[in-house]
Formats: structure tokens, sequence, C-alpha cells
């Protein structure tokens, strides 16, 4: 499953096989593909990120964003938005702060390079069997 935040980009949970000597493993790990405004990317390099076809992409659900912090969905849209909107400007000014999802990761710019790093418990709480194979890969 996925989630797409409009202006900035799509989360989605990817299952990976990886082959051993001794045998393979399928590990569960997140992945973000980025879809920004390219005007915002000038000079910025990021990693090309192929979500597979058969993974259900939802819309984010601003209700249940609403649910958790009291606040009305439209006021939560429009901080949604405006963040995005704040975070886009401050790329296209060459300002490279980070941008903290919690309990989920960071996206950050470094040298040039703009890529989502997963917290360590993100990956864990994806994959319990397998966890330092998921962390490897991510």
């Amino acid at each position: 499953q996925g989630v797409f935040v409009p202006g900035l980009g799509t989360f989605a949970v990817v299952h990976e096989q990886i082959n051993s000597t001794e045998e393979a493993y399928v590990v569960r790990r997140p992945v973000f593909q980025l879809d920004m405004d390219i005007s915002c990317l000038r000079e910025l390099v990021f990693p090309t990120v192929m979500i597979p076809g058969d993974i259900e992409i939802m819309p984010l659900d601003y209700w249940w964003l609403s649910q958790t912090n009291s606040l009305p969905p439209d006021v939560v849209r429009g901080c949604v938005e405006e963040t995005i909107l704040l975070y886009s400007f401050q790329l296209r000014t060459r300002q490279r702060l980070p941008f903290t999802f919690k309990n989920i990761g960071i996206l950050s710019c470094q040298d040039n390079v703009l890529c989502m790093q997963f917290h360590c418990s993100c990956i864990a709480g994806l994959e319990s069997r397998d966890i330092w194979v998921a962390l490897l890969l991510t």
C-alpha cells in the first residue's frame, strides 16, 4: 500500500526478495518516490525510486489526520499544503533544511542530493523477521 502526498511524493511499502547462498529473504521496506515541481529541484540530484504497479496508492487521508490532532480536515489540508509550499520554496532558494516526518524519517539534502532517510524504528515496524536485511536494503 502507498500514500500520495500532493506536491511532495508517494510513500509506499514494497516487498523485496534477496537471495543469499543459504536462503532467500523477502522483506518489507519503505520507499519514497519524489513528485515535486521540477523548478524546486534545479541543481539537485535525487534517487529514482520505482513503486511497483501492483501497489495500491491512496491519497493522503486528511480526515484521518484530523482525528489524530483534533483539527478540522480542511485546516489539516491547509497546513499540509502550506508546509509543502514552504519546503518547495526553501529548496528553490537553496535553503537545504531537513524535512522531518514524525515516526517515518527525514527528507534531507546533502551535497545537492535530496533523499529520504527512514528511521530504523520505521523499518523495524514494517519488518519483524528480517529487520537487519531490511535495514541494509533501505
